[in-house]
């Protein structure tokens, strides 16, 4: 019975927005204080770059790697399966009713890597003899600041917006998942080495089998879990990063009712693996991505080209992208956004988007090859995370206020007369 109740306890932990977001950040700042106190640097990077090998292949990897290739796949076939519902039976599968929002996250996408690049040279041509590589070098990270965390974006709306709208998160959701989509292209597109053809064969074979067994009757889950695995070795040995192995078998899995279920199994499986994710998975990733040691933590790598044009594209870059999309949609376009929502309506939802974090990490991590430029970089992301969120909630407090008076003045009125 008590054990039971724990794992109640846990799966309500996992599935709050607001929970897992905070243990997440909590993680990130733990992760930058074990890499950086005299006391545990030496510890942590011990640990970092400890090698653990997989036996009978080539696949050999520092346990930081590990946290970033393995555990964060768990992260992405969670997001496989929550858009394979989506895009089923949720908002994706009525493009119209959803246009606004897809489209204003391609906006949101397109408008911060211009910004980045655009910060980057000027800072650049600014300073002398300029970072390591060159603007070259840094204009590889161009696609750092176009992902928005949807968990912390999300736990930021619970925060401080109670008052407002289903729809405003709604909204966000939509654009959210849709940017995790573009995400995916992204890397699969700009970040991926291809190498033999046999190990895509293999990856097909896996993806076939795994489709056939998760629409069974009753699923044999250690079959399952073991291709699973080979699918995300198939995907690490063909060039492509394995953590969208995760994102591959999540969208083969059924989103409709079979064998008289009373919920799809991409749900159900969503709703099972999404506590594992939020507080097991995200958080080590996050504790590692930010465990980067700095011998001289100076202002001026705060003026950095990367560090800057991070902040920059991500902060105002994002709603910029959002902001501007949503407003041609809706007067040149002339598409709908939901009933009671003005564009103006958006912008503090919108400033929320610049939280990058977990997939800006990871891209992070596959743009640069030196390693004071992913240090950087992180230190960008955690900086324009933060001032974002900070952002972000201070404006939807306020538009929550301004809502509940709002509601609030028909029953005084009432009560008057």
């Amino acid at each position: 019975m008590k054990t039971h109740g724990m794992l109640t306890a846990i799966k309500r932990l996992g599935a709050s927005d607001r929970a897992s977001g905070l243990i997440m950040l909590g993680c990130a700042l733990l992760g930058l204080m074990l890499a950086n106190l005299p006391a545990t640097a030496d510890t942590f990077a011990f640990v970092a770059h400890t090698h653990v090998g997989i036996p009978a292949t080539n696949i050999d990897l520092p346990i930081g790697h590990w946290a970033q290739d393995g555990l964060l796949t768990i992260f992405f076939l969670v997001v496989g399966l929550d858009l394979k519902q989506e895009l089923t039976t949720g908002t994706l599968a009525n493009p119209k009713a959803a246009a606004v929002p897809m489209l204003a996250a391609i906006g949101g996408m397109l408008v911060p890597p211009a910004l980045f690049l655009l910060v980057a040279h000027v800072l650049h041509s600014m300073q002398p003899g300029g970072a390591a590589g060159g603007l070259g070098a840094i204009a590889q990270g161009w696609a750092i600041p176009t992902a928005t965390d949807i968990a912390f974006s999300l736990a930021v709306l619970s925060l401080f917006a109670k008052a407002l709208p289903g729809s405003i998160r709604a909204f966000l959701m939509t654009l959210a998942t849709v940017d995790d989509l573009l995400g995916i292209i992204v890397i699969a597109v700009f970040f991926s080495h291809l190498n033999e053809w046999y190990w895509f064969a293999g990856l097909a074979v896996c993806a076939a089998v795994w489709a056939l067994l998760v629409r069974m009757r009753r699923v044999p889950w250690l079959a399952v879990g073991l291709v699973g695995i080979a699918a995300w070795v198939m995907m690490f040995e063909a060039g492509v990063h394995p953590t969208l192995a995760g994102v591959l078998v999540g969208l083969l899995t059924p989103a409709i009712e079979r064998h008289g279920e009373l919920t799809p199994r991409a749900a159900r499986y969503r709703d099972r693996l999404q506590p594992l994710s939020a507080l097991v998975a995200l958080p080590i990733f996050a504790m590692f991505a930010t465990g980067v040691h700095f011998d001289a933590f100076t202002p001026a790598l705060l003026v950095s080209p990367i560090v800057m044009g991070i902040l920059i594209a991500l902060v105002v870059g994002k709603p910029l992208g959002i902001m501007a999309t949503s407003w041609i949609c809706t007067h040149i376009a002339r598409l709908d956004l939901p009933e009671g929502l003005r564009v103006r309506d958006l912008f503090p939802m919108s400033c929320a988007c610049g939280i990058g974090f977990t997939v800006s990490f990871l891209i992070a991590s596959l743009a640069y090859g030196d390693a004071v430029m992913v240090a950087e970089s992180r230190i960008g992301i955690l900086l324009a995370s933060l001032l974002s969120a900070a952002i972000s909630g201070g404006l939807l407090h306020r538009q929550s206020k301004r809502y509940e008076r709002g509601l609030a003045q028909p029953e005084s009125g009432a009560s008057i007369r």
